[in-house]
């Protein structure tokens, strides 16, 4: 790139070697839309040619080196003066010298790490990218390339269920319970939902999946929440016996693997929140926190089928299989409008494909 934006006698591109097949994954770019990058992993060697090409061949074009950068950074958009670069490495291509026509240079970074997966939030931004720069007495000649880096993670090997409640003495007590509390990006979240006591008109429950986002430290904490999806369980109480499949499979465009600490610059984790609004418009909230994680790529089968098996295996009810049943027949129940004034013990089977 030229410093005064003309003048340019050469142009440079990066191309990797593996081009044609190498797989592509999108990814939300700053201004928050999506385009798509090649994708990488941890360890993986990354490798290509840079093309040099003079717009005057025969023409001498005098050059102070060039080399080609694999750089891995954070940028906090609080203080974009600073980036923080965690991964830098460097491989001179020519040393000072000229050229007469245009060439070719090969490069290759042997198992790289790459130890953070790549993202883009609202307040912070990590990204790996290639940079091949002709150094120039008056103004360089640079292009930089970015790339997307997934970092996979294996089955842990502990996965506790979560289990909450939520009441009002005397007038309300409803009991949470999700079967587990860690999920990979294609997992299906299975739930129960027992109403012990209801003594209140409930006009409306929803599950919300909430991202927090927190940057920087100490005094200069910043946190962003962003809620990814709103499901509607019901309004007001469910009928007796009847359970409510849900089926989702939109939200993992969204969605990244739980982020704690990295580089102590940021961290990005997930919530279950449970909200149950009354009549009066009073809220009640109770939050979970759930750890989400990157698996590699597996044969899958459908996501109605896979909602079915994770269902009953936690339920292990006729009412679950009656009504996942329905769900892989593209059916989605509303409970009634109903209220009462005790419902003794009911179970309300939830299932959330991402």
């Amino acid at each position: 790139m030229s410093f005064f934006g003309f003048g340019q006698s050469a142009e440079i591109d990066i191309v990797l070697n593996d081009a044609e097949t190498k797989k592509k994954v999108e990814h939300k770019t700053e201004d928050g839309k999506k385009d798509k990058y090649f994708l990488f992993y941890d360890g993986e060697t990354v490798s290509g040619k840079v093309n040099v090409t003079l717009k005057n061949p025969g023409k001498r074009f005098e050059h102070q080196g060039i080399k080609i950068e694999f750089i891995g950074q954070i940028e906090l958009y609080y203080d974009r003066g600073n980036h923080h670069e965690f991964v830098s490495l460097v491989k001179d291509l020519a040393r000072p010298g000229e050229l007469t026509q245009s060439q070719t240079f090969d490069f290759e970074f042997t198992h790289v790490e790459k130890p953070y997966e790549s993202y883009t939030g609202q307040n912070v931004k990590l990204r790996y990218f290639l940079r091949a720069t002709i150094s120039r007495r008056l103004n360089d000649i640079t292009k930089e390339m970015d790339i997307v880096v997934h970092t996979l993670s294996t089955y842990p090997e502990l996965n506790s269920s979560i289990k909450m409640e939520v009441g009002i003495e005397d007038c309300l007590h409803i009991e949470f319970e999700y079967n587990k509390s860690k999920y990979h990006l294609k997992d299906v979240i299975v739930g129960k939902i027992y109403f012990l006591l209801v003594r209140i008109k409930i006009k409306h429950m929803e599950i919300d999946i909430i991202k927090r986002e927190t940057t920087g430290t100490g005094p200069n904490v910043y946190h962003e929440n962003d809620t990814i999806a709103k499901y509607e369980i019901m309004d007001g109480a469910p009928v007796r016996g009847e359970s409510i499949p849900i089926g989702s499979s939109w939200l993992a465009m969204r969605m990244t693997p739980t982020m704690r600490d990295i580089n102590k610059k940021f961290s990005v984790r997930y919530y279950l929140n449970l909200v149950l609004i009354d009549e009066e418009g009073e809220a009640l909230l109770q939050t979970a926190e759930i750890t989400l994680w990157r698996k590699g790529d597996i044969v899958r089968k459908s996501m109605s089928h896979q909602a079915a098996i994770a269902s009953q295996r936690f339920e292990g009810s006729a009412t679950a299989e009656k009504a996942l049943a329905q769900a892989q027949g593209g059916q989605q129940l509303s409970p009634s409008a109903q209220s009462t004034s005790s419902l003794g013990k009911r179970t309300l089977c939830l299932c959330v494909c991402w």
